[in-house]
């Protein structure tokens, strides 16, 4: 796309008011290539020169040769720079080897999974691989299918979630894989982080420990986009050690980062126009001149408003042409968030808001654009969004719309605080006390514990098994742990991306139909009676919200206002567990426990977000 152009246009519109607080002209980068240590089978040399996937780019032919070599990797580089051909040389190389391997690759999402699998069919079906042996297997496997995927399949694409709950403790059933598992890759590791990452270090370190049972020790390759710590992130996830390789030599064009301040409205309070409104109209001025667009919104909520925001404005300005755009974000049902996909990659779609689902690799097409309504919170997040758009050689664009907060301010003025800025570490702690006891029990029900799990759980593992023993969970026996029978499947008692239990359903009442779900933690801030709730940029009532079934009734509504909670949060602190003074501030490491009660909602008009009423909440 010619930027300059686009950006000459927003600046004779009528609404142009300055906002363009600095632009950021990253130059196109050729490719950079190498060679392999060790030549290619022939018939994969063959079939990636067919493909024009051939020479490599270096790190691609760096992560080989480590890969090669016998070592765990972790590959950590840009978005679009090729990252999976590193593993997927090195799987189809052992598997043409030895008919016996097997792999398994780990997506944070059933959607990557799906992706990643219609690529490997391209890549290497039914030349390389039959189709069979390359195949899915999540919740959304049919049940009647699942036997023959395990006795056939050589490559499984997963998620931690059903590694966790399905394979691990069935592994009797999965015996051929363990035992001949050559290779696990953990791809979008950076997702990986906080209390879900370290529920998935658990569960890589369950694979580990199941491996050594039936006699194999497969490799570890692990992609991430640019974080500040991949070596160490890949070791805290897997508990091994790994080799690193950043240096990016895939080829990118050009890219116009636009840093968007919405103007100021009331100099006296310093409010500015709103965030919302501004990339509304960003959005809507690349999709009416048929430039493929992705915005990104921080919530759902605000990814529908954008969304019927910015269908209503293309209605008024694209005369005679539907709107060619679509909201995409958790929540909708599979079969929905598919069609998305496929209408986005085939070029049905002009543009999409979304909220970060988007932003991990799913892929979509060419984007020629990106606009992100506000900071996402992270230098990372930032630059993943961002490089959502010009994936290929062309030029691109990308326009940051700053919120009315503090940070987001500092960076319109600072733009070179942000631009100069390192990428945030992804952290992980494998040894937090909750989730590394919840892991053993599960561990134990696999296969009872020993002294030698010390080298894969790590030194907190003999406290923490102790301690499960002193409460009768765990019961030894010859120096073998076994879980007290009192205690079954407890893998289903885990929930490793979230501790709010069951989601709740939303039913649409006028068809008796299931809209989407809603996960437990925030059911009381989207699902209260009286709440309006968005989906496809089309309104529903709440009109009851039934706990015992965890199912909230809405009915479709013409209300032209949306709902936001009000609550009180309760901050308790537990247990002070160290402390230090840094100049004037005194800082606390230890635990706390917090509470927050919906009190009530307010009413807020959709464009203007003036508040036109309010309700008190009577809940739990």
């Amino acid at each position: 796309m010619d930027t300059l152009a686009f950006l000459h246009h927003l600046q004779s519109q009528p609404t142009f008011a300055d906002q363009i607080a600095y632009v950021e002209r990253i130059h196109p980068r050729r490719a950079e290539y190498a060679e392999l240590d060790q030549p290619l089978a022939p018939e994969l040399l063959e079939r990636l020169q067919a493909q024009g996937l051939f020479p490599l780019y270096t790190h691609q032919a760096e992560a080989v040769n480590k890969i090669h070599a016998g070592q765990n990797v972790m590959v950590a580089t840009a978005s679009a720079s090729g990252k999976t051909l590193c593993y997927n040389i090195a799987v189809a190389e052992a598997l043409l080897a030895d008919g016996g391997s097997r792999a398994i690759y780990l997506f944070p999402t059933k959607a990557l999974a799906q992706d990643q699998l219609r690529a490997l069919h391209k890549l290497f079906a039914p030349d390389l691989f039959q189709f069979e042996e390359l195949d899915t297997f999540d919740g959304d496997t049919p049940k009647a299918e699942r036997a023959e995927i395990r006795k056939r399949a050589r490559i499984i694409l997963s998620n931690p979630d059903m590694l966790h709950l399905g394979i691990l403790p069935n592994h009797q059933y999965w015996s051929r894989l363990l035992r001949h598992l050559r290779y696990v890759v953990v791809d979008e590791a950076h997702t990986y982080r906080g209390v879900f990452g370290s529920h998935v270090a658990g569960v890589l370190r369950r694979l580990r420990r199941l491996c050594r049972l039936y006699g194999s020790n497969p490799q570890f390759i692990c992609c991430s986009a640019t974080i500040a710590n991949p070596g160490e992130h890949a070791e805290q996830l897997v508990g091994l050690p790994f080799e690193v390789v950043d240096g990016d030599g895939s080829p990118h064009g050009g890219k116009d980062f636009v840093f968007w301040n919405p103007p100021v409205i009331d100099e006296a309070k310093s409010v500015r126009r709103s965030a919302n409104s501004e990339a509304t109209h960003l959005f809507t001025e690349l999709v009416n001149q048929d430039i493929r667009t992705l915005t990104f919104a921080r919530t759902r909520r605000l990814t529908e408003l954008i969304y019927i925001y910015s269908r209503e404005r293309l209605t008024e300005i694209s005369i005679g042409r539907p709107p060619q755009i679509k909201p995409y974000r958790a929540g909708y049902l599979p079969e929905e968030r598919r069609q998305i996909e496929r209408e986005l990659f085939s070029g049905q779609l002009t543009g999409a808001v979304a909220t970060n689902a988007l932003e991990l690799g799913i892929n979509i097409g060419d984007l020629e654009a990106t606009v992100l309504a506000g900071y996402p919170g992270t230098i990372a997040s930032t630059w993943q969004q961002a490089g959502r758009s010009g994936r290929g050689q062309e030029q691109s664009m990308s326009f940051l719309v700053a919120l009315n907060n503090p940070l987001d301010q500092y960076f319109m003025r600072h733009p070179d605080s942000f631009f100069g800025k390192n990428f945030e570490n992804a952290l992980v702690n494998p040894s937090n006390p909750y989730i590394l006891r919840a892991h053993l029990l599960c561990a134990a029900w696999e296969c009872p514990l020993d002294s030698g799990d010390e080298q894969i759980f790590g030194p907190a593992y003999t406290q923490e098994r102790d301690m499960l023993a002193e409460q009768g969970i765990l019961r030894e026996r010859n120096q073998r742990w076994y879980l007290s029978p009192a205690i079954a499947y407890p893998a289903q008692a885990v929930n490793i991306r979230s501790t709010s239990g069951k989601n709740f359903d939303v039913v649409d009442t006028s068809t008796d139909s299931l809209l989407e779900t809603v996960e437990a933690s925030v059911a009381f801030f989207q699902i209260h009676p009286g709440a309006i709730y968005l989906h496809q940029g089309e309104s529903y009532l709440v009109k009851e919200l039934d706990l015992k079934e965890r199912t909230a009734y809405a009915e479709p509504t013409s209300a032209n206002y949306y709902t936001q909670t009000k609550e009180i949060e309760d901050l308790h602190i537990v247990k002070v567990l160290n402390k230090k003074k840094v100049g004037k501030v005194n800082l606390y490491l230890g635990e706390v426990e917090v509470t927050n009660h919906v009190v009530g909602f307010k009413k807020k008009a959709q464009y203007t977000e003036e508040v036109i009423g309010e309700e008190p909440l009577d809940l739990p």
